[in-house]
């Protein structure tokens, strides 16, 4: 079962997952002769009202509670179909892959960015995160314009959120 908590950025549990997503990112840019360029997250981007931070808690290796993931959404400028939420730092260590927690981390984060009033949850990502990518096709993402400039980037998706009507 997929638990998550709020979170910020800067808190430690968050920072050590962070820090295992952008050494992962890292390892994968020097596979390919590319260098990564690292930002950590404003934690007043990733707070009510402008977004959100959640850890994933599971189970470690050794069976016991712990936090395995983690990802956020942030508000930005309005896209062509309305307000927009974006999807960053989504990270499931690899042991803990498989599970579903990619899946209901991204349909909880999607929830939210509809509360925050966003239209669209939109992500940049790279072609090099083959399982992400195929992720987020899944779960329907279809390719939008680039909307930033972003050198880690060569993808842009999005999601329009339906509508409570």
């Amino acid at each position: 079962m997929t638990i998550w908590r709020e979170s910020s950025p800067d808190d430690p549990a968050a920072r050590i997952l962070l820090e295992q997503y952008f050494a992962m990112r890292a390892e994968q840019f020097d596979r390919a002769s590319r260098e990564y360029h690292r930002t950590w997250p404003d934690a007043a981007q990733f707070a009510p009202p402008r977004g959100v931070f959640l850890i994933v808690e599971d189970e470690n290796l050794a069976g016991e509670p712990a936090d395995v993931g983690c990802g956020g959404i942030r508000m930005i400028d309005a896209g062509p179909v309305g307000p927009r939420a974006e999807l960053k730092h989504l990270w499931v260590q690899p042991h803990a892959r498989r599970r579903g927690h990619g899946a209901a981390l991204i349909a909880e984060l999607a929830v939210r960015a509809r509360e925050l009033g966003a239209a669209e949850l939109v992500l940049d990502t790279h072609s090099s995160l083959e399982a992400a990518g195929a992720l987020y096709t899944a779960l329907g993402f279809t390719p939008v314009a680039p909307y930033n400039d972003n050198p880690n980037a060569n993808t842009w998706l999005g999601l329009e959120l339906a509508t409570r009507g």
